[in-house]
């Protein structure tokens, strides 16, 4: 039986691209909680933060991630804030292998920048907020991952080898 792949890490640090990329070596299926709740509701996030607020939001993931958590064999990329609910990181931890991907606020910020889907950012001082979530996230991200990947401006083909590398270590091990 396969194990599932999970992806954590804050906004910006490529669980989308590299879960889809990683998806297609791998030939396994592909969820992300952001895209499956857009889906479900056929509303935007920032539409859904402004209707339910952060909470609803976060209600609506818990859901998306209970349920993806039952399947088996694919790779999931989380939101950002996913790992914020205890309930949300011990079904992670429970249904796979967990990835961190591990950026600099300084780099994430520059990859997301001009995102206006990201509601946590529509701040004064983007910045700020970003390194906030950064340092109030890093240690739920850490408590969950069994592999820690700093992401970076490497190539894409490089780096997914090294972490399919890592990930299948990890999983001949347990």
């Amino acid at each position: 039986m396969k194990k599932n792949i999970i992806l954590v890490g804050l906004m910006g640090a490529g669980k989308s691209t590299v879960g889809r990329h990683l998806a297609k070596r791998m030939k396994r299926e592909f969820y992300d909680t952001d895209t499956v709740i857009v889906e479900r509701t056929g509303v935007s996030i920032p539409m859904i933060f402004e209707i339910e607020g952060e909470q609803g939001f976060r209600d609506r993931e818990e859901c998306v991630i209970k349920e993806l958590s039952k399947e088996q064999g694919m790779i999931l990329a989380t939101g950002g804030g996913s790992v914020i609910r205890q309930i949300n990181r011990q079904r992670l931890a429970a249904t796979g292998t967990v990835v961190y991907l591990r950026g600099s606020a300084d780099l994430l910020f520059s990859r997301i920048s001009h995102d206006t889907n990201r509601p946590l950012m529509q701040t004064d001082n983007p910045l700020k907020t970003l390194k906030d979530l950064l340092s109030e996230r890093d240690p739920m991200y850490m408590e969950v991952a069994d592999l820690v990947v700093s992401t970076g401006r490497q190539k894409i083909a490089p780096f997914l080898k090294q972490v399919e590398r890592k990930i299948i270590q990890i999983e001949d091990f347990s």
